[in-house]
């Protein structure tokens, strides 16, 4: 059941809730950010072009935090 008292409107017209999406994949914090950037970028603005920015930005930050992470428990043998 949707929550309207915490859904924003630009998210009304969809059939998931991206909050949900993202805790059903049990999402990292930035991989989940992106994806609600994703998710509501054609239906928030005109122009998708902020809401794509910040999705890749925030996919750049996870991908920072896996190089981080790599650099203290490196993978033997795989590459990102």
């Amino acid at each position: 059941m949707r929550n309207t008292k915490h859904t924003k409107e630009y998210y009304l017209s969809l059939p998931y809730e991206a909050r949900l999406v993202c805790d059903n994949f049990d999402l990292t914090y930035h991989l989940a950010t992106a994806t609600t950037y994703i998710l509501r970028a054609y239906h928030k603005h005109d122009n998708p072009k902020e809401c794509l920015t910040k999705a890749i930005a925030h996919l750049e930050f996870e991908v920072e935090k896996i190089q981080r992470e790599n650099k203290i428990n490196p993978i033997v043998g795989g590459k990102l």
